[in-house]
């Protein structure tokens, strides 16, 4: 979908303009993003693999709900949309906790600069996997895996070419903040 996106500054601060998202990526303009990691009180991690006919990263293994923010939308309220539209999940404001943001620039191809400000929330998964509704169109699977094999396989980059390339720090960010509440 070729939703509106508001444009950042590289300090992250709105410009007061906003663009398709198709045009923001072909451009390399900077815009914001939602990533929502879920984790259970055992100290394993929601991960989603990536639709097949996604634009970047198809079927790679990556956060357990991700998506942009639309032009004038709050932060909160695309986390929370995302979540019901992804997982089939409802939670509420006070179920995400903001670990901060992450600058990400990806360049796909010459005209496909994936430049993003995520905004990074953690959330306790209250339900077990097979409750889970997956958006056909953007995810083709969920699995839950132990912190420690996540860890080994995105810290230590065991594997590579399972994950979307965030990059150690991100990992590192992640896995230290769900170790932490579990």
């Amino acid at each position: 979908m070729d939703e509106h996106v508001d444009i950042l500054d590289g300090n992250g601060e709105p410009t007061g303009e906003s663009c398709l998202k198709s045009e923001a990526h072909r451009k390399g303009l900077l815009h914001p993003t939602v990533h929502i990691w879920f984790y259970t009180p055992e100290g394993r991690v929601l991960i989603q693999q990536r639709g097949k006919n996604k634009a970047t990263h198809p079927l790679l293994w990556d956060v357990s709900v991700a998506g942009h923010v639309a032009a004038g939308e709050k932060i909160v309220t695309a986390a929370i949309r995302e979540v019901e539209e992804e997982i089939g999940l409802t939670i509420s404001e006070i179920d995400l906790e903001s670990l901060g943001t992450f600058k990400t620039v990806h360049k796909i191809a010459e005209d496909f600069i994936d430049a993003e400000l995520h905004h990074i929330f953690l959330c306790q998964l209250s339900v077990t996997l097979n409750q889970l509704t997956k958006q056909e169109s953007e995810v083709e699977d969920l699995a839950l895996v132990p912190l420690f094999k996540f860890a080994e396989e995105t810290w230590g980059l065991a594997s590579m070419g399972k994950y979307v390339p965030h990059g150690p720090t991100y990992y590192k960010t992640i896995i230290k903040a769900i170790k932490s509440r579990t």
